[in-house]
């Protein structure tokens, strides 16, 4: 008989993704530790701006400037929110990493989505960070292993290299 039979199982062929490692460049521990800290200067700022609003609108003799506040912030966050998610669509990158040549890559060198860098290395993380303080710490210190994977980085499969 050398017609298929209906009742098989489907067959798919499956093959190994083979990983070549001269397309990119791992980014080193100190130009990562230089984007974390202007992207998260950047967020200092903005939030900033948020505070000085609060805190003037229960200040009688200034409550008047605290628009300008409220205008600052909301004006701030619409920026670092479109930049940001535009440049992570664009090429895995937040403003800091743009400005220092480096992105984020899924760890077979394919791009990474926004979704996935959005939920698995920012809020997955950050959820983590809030129920156990010392991940920070381990989190932060993997960069200097092998791979120079954090575990928000294992966790998102991602890896951060030169742009």
């Amino acid at each position: 008989m050398n017609s298929p039979n209906p009742y098989a199982p489907p067959q798919a062929k499956v093959v190994d993704i083979v990983e070549d490692s001269d397309d990119y460049e791992l980014a080193g521990a100190g130009v990562r530790l230089g984007a974390y800290l202007i992207d998260t200067i950047l967020n200092a700022i903005v939030w900033a701006f948020l505070f000085a609003a609060i805190f003037m609108s229960f200040d009688h003799e200034h409550g008047a400037g605290a628009g300008i506040f409220w205008l600052l912030f909301i004006v701030g966050a619409i920026v670092l929110i479109w930049f940001n998610a535009l440049y992570v669509i664009q090429n895995g990158q937040s403003i800091a990493k743009k400005w220092l040549g480096i992105k984020v890559v899924r760890s077979d060198g394919s791009p990474a989505s926004l979704g996935r860098i959005f939920w698995l290395r920012n809020v997955v993380n950050n959820l983590i960070v809030g129920v156990f303080s010392l991940y920070f710490l381990v989190d932060s210190l993997l960069i200097f292993s092998d791979s120079r994977q954090c575990v928000h980085d294992k966790i998102a499969d991602t890896i951060v290299v030169v742009a």
